[in-house]
């Protein structure tokens, strides 16, 4: 739970938390944010760690001079790809049984299902549309490795949706976060990108539910 709240804090206070960080690592906050990309969707453990909306805080600090918006751009996006990449031979090498626990509280049989219904619905381009929904952009790389996608048309789907995923982020709190109205709630603007994220999913378990 601590954990957890930690996350909460953060996420809705990137403002505050990140310019501590870059006061404090300066350039090592490159490979920190680095990390935290390449973790997120990487790992099948770590789908709660911030992604859209820390993308476009990094933009806004940038286009204040604090970072450079294309080292920005240019190492998280290879971060993301990384990751899927990581994500995805994870998945092919241990396959469904670590989902084989119905009770656990990381390898969640639902967050497996919900994946599966957006590969039914959207086949391979999943793997694009997966980077702008949370959870789902996690376990997104990992089903399709448990599955029969072959590796060159997933690292296609993988590239694109990286290079979609951070520019679109990044660019957009570079140019559009320091306008005054959104600057001034900032925290409002991140609860917004949260939501919109996981609106998607939202809408499509409740199709699911409704069919049921």
């Amino acid at each position: 739970m601590e954990i957890i709240q930690f996350v909460i804090d953060y996420i809705f206070h990137l403002d505050k938390h990140l310019n501590v960080i870059i006061q404090n690592l300066g350039v090592w906050t490159y490979l920190l944010l680095f990390v935290i990309i390449f973790a997120e969707t990487g790992f099948v453990v770590t789908p709660f760690l911030p992604g859209d909306s820390m993308l476009f805080a990094v933009g806004t600090f940038a286009a204040q001079g604090s970072l450079n918006v294309y080292w920005l751009f240019a190492g998280l996006t290879i971060a993301a790809i990384l990751g899927d990449a990581i994500n995805y031979a994870v998945g092919k090498y241990l396959g469904p049984k670590v989902f084989k626990n119905e009770n656990s509280r990381i390898f969640k049989k639902e967050y497996l299902d919900k994946t599966h219904r957006f590969y039914e619905k959207y086949g391979a381009k999943t793997i694009i549309i997966a980077r702008f929904v949370p959870i789902v952009r996690t376990f997104a790389p990992f089903v399709a490795g448990i599955g029969s996608m072959g590796y060159i048309k997933f690292a296609t789907y993988n590239i694109v949706g990286g290079i979609l995923w951070v520019g679109l982020f990044v660019f957009g709190g570079y140019f559009f976060g320091n306008i005054p109205i959104i600057k001034a709630n900032f925290s409002v603007v991140i609860l917004i990108i949260i939501i919109l994220s996981v609106l998607p999913a939202v809408i499509e378990v409740l199709r699911h539910r409704k069919k049921s």
